[in-house]
């Protein structure tokens, strides 16, 4: 027997589950309300840190808050999955001192005894499963090919340059995500590792950084882990496509795509200002979603757009009435997100 397909996603895909939307605050604002009941929504993604004000006082205040958030997000129409960054280290949203379970940066974890390991990201899995939450968008898997690369090695979110290393801590967290109902997605296609860069200030240039060890990680582990999730990165490879983000490159999604017809591919954040100098947002969004993406990621924390999520679904919508091309890809987004959230969500 076939599985049912949800309401609104069989003949006209609601274009909604194809974002995954941050907010300011501890309250679900009235705008994430009407967008979720207007054309569906993808997921949510929650941040400690408020990129406006320079505090740490956005979505995330202590365990009870969070929970009680978590389940009323989950309310909204079309069940949103609830996402979070925790990495680990200086990249963990659910901190020690708010009273969540601790968890040490990539590095110091490699580094720690198997058993250690399993404890350690048993009981932060567990945990994120207790909140409510549905995926944690980790690990990450680029190989520490620049140790000064200021957003991967300098702080401490690489496994390793080895990748022999980098698959035994992938299979660690794998056993206790699948233990715990929780999806992982793999950062960040191809790989940032060897960037001199940081990609949410800057234009990455990845192109002579990219190995083939770098992209089996990927291909190895994009179907088989919990969730069969990867963030794709906005870095350029010119010999895929000479000045195009690999986010926005049919040409590079398609290289992942012939490897991993199933993942669910969900875009670093569009507010990254190393897209925002080739793309604005609401370009951003058509641009990746005809190149293949399943989520476009909107966290409305790096820049404060918030009730423009309505206006580039409802372009994308109109778009779609003309554009036979955009309309099939969708659909397939949308049937990709759906089988996440009868995998996931819990509600």
């Amino acid at each position: 027997m076939t599985e049912p397909v949800p309401p609104s996603m069989d003949d006209r895909p609601a274009i909604g589950h194809c974002f995954l939307l941050g907010f300011r605050g501890t309250e679900i604002p009235p705008w994430l309300r009407q967008f979720a009941g207007t054309h569906g929504l993808g997921g949510v993604i929650l941040f400690d840190f408020n990129c406006q004000t320079k505090t740490y006082d956005n979505n995330i205040r202590n365990p009870e808050q969070v929970r009680d958030l978590c389940a009323e997000i989950s309310a909204l129409p079309s069940g949103p999955l609830l996402f979070v960054d925790q990495e680990g280290g200086r990249v963990r949203r659910l901190k020690d001192e708010q009273g969540f379970a601790p968890l040490p940066s990539q590095q110091t974890f490699s580094r720690l005894p198997p058993e250690e390991k399993r404890r350690l990201i048993g009981d932060s899995f567990q945990e994120l499963a207790r909140l409510g939450f549905h995926y944690n968008l980790a690990p990450v898997i680029d190989l520490n090919f620049n140790p000064l690369n200021p957003d991967i090695g300098a702080v401490e979110r690489s496994y390793s340059i080895e990748p022999a290393i980098v698959r035994d801590n992938v299979r660690i967290l794998d056993a206790a995500a699948k233990a715990a109902g929780i999806g992982l997605s793999l950062k960040h296609f191809p790989g940032l590792g060897g960037a001199t860069v940081n990609s949410h200030r800057e234009l990455t240039d990845l192109s002579d950084t990219i190995s083939d060890d770098q992209l089996e990680l990927f291909y190895q582990f994009g179907e088989s882990i919990s969730g069969e999730s990867i963030v794709v990165s906005h870095g350029i490879v010119r010999q895929w496509e000479e000045g195009t983000p690999v986010s926005m490159s049919p040409i590079a999604i398609a290289k992942l795509r012939q490897r991993l017809p199933r993942a669910l591919l969900i875009s670093d954040d569009l507010h990254m200002q190393g897209l925002q100098k080739k793309y604005q947002t609401g370009e951003a969004c058509a641009v990746g979603l005809r190149a293949g993406l399943d989520m476009l990621c909107i966290g409305n924390n790096l820049m404060p757009e918030d009730e423009l999520v309505l206006s580039y679904a409802k372009a994308i919508c109109r778009q779609m009435r003309t554009d036979a091309f955009l309309a099939d890809q969708v659909r397939l987004a949308v049937a990709r997100v759906a089988k996440a959230k009868r995998r996931f969500n819990r509600t």
